[in-house]
Parts: C-alpha cells; sequence; structure tokens
C-alpha cells in the first residue's frame, strides 16, 4: 500500500489513535495539507490528523480512497472517492483530486480540490 493509500485509508479509521499512528507514519513531521474545507496550510503530523478526526466526527462511517494515481516528474496526482451515507440517508459519494509531493515514502506536501477538475 502506498503511503498516500495509507494517509486516505486513515480518514475511515474509527480509532483516533489508529488514524494518528497512520498519519504519522506517512506524513513529513514538517509536511504541509490544505484542502478548501482546510482554511490554512495545515503543518505536521498532529495538525493534519486533528484536522482528520475533525472530518471523521463529522461523517462517521465514511471512508476515502484513492481510486487513481499518476505520476509526472515526482509530483502525484491522486483521485480519491469520499463516501458514506448522506444526511437523507442515501449512500453518497464525493471525489476530489489532490497533487502530493514526496520525499523517498513522505508526504511531503498535499493539496486538495473539490471534483476531478472535468466541466460540469
Amino acid at each position: 500500500m502506498s503511503s498516500i493509500e495509507t494517509f486516505f485509508n486513515a480518514w475511515g479509521m474509527n480509532s483516533d489513535n489508529e488514524r494518528a499512528q497512520a498519519i504519522a507514519s506517512v506524513y513529513a513531521k514538517n509536511g504541509g495539507y490544505a484542502d478548501p474545507r482546510s482554511q490554512t496550510l495545515l503543518q505536521g503530523p498532529d495538525a493534519i490528523t486533528e484536522y482528520v478526526n475533525m472530518f471523521s466526527a463529522n461523517a462517521p462511517g465514511w471512508s476515502a480512497k484513492v481510486i487513481k494515481t499518476d505520476v509526472i516528474e515526482g509530483s502525484v496526482r491522486a483521485t480519491v472517492a469520499f463516501g458514506g451515507i448522506g444526511p437523507d440517508g442515501n449512500e453518497m459519494v464525493q471525489h476530489g483530486q489532490y497533487f502530493v509531493d514526496m520525499d523517498g515514502e513522505l508526504i511531503t506536501r498535499m493539496i486538495g480540490f473539490v471534483g476531478t477538475g472535468a466541466p460540469e
């Protein structure tokens, strides 16, 4: 399993402790993360774990699965499917695209966008 897959699998874990361990195992100590909901660049595994914990608390039972990756010049693009039961009781899936910089197996920077960039 890749570091990016490990990171996103952590979003669906039930245990905050397991989630923290998974994120710390794949993120550089000064690594950064941002997406449209984070409001700023989060620095380090602890801040990133706190953010993912909020997601998990607000969307219990949801998961995040990497469905596609590709690499150009060491930069990874990952398409991720977030899924679970929505407020209306129906199954929902939302996609996001993430651009990831790595240092070996450690994530150093990840920036996420809602959707896949396809025209609506």
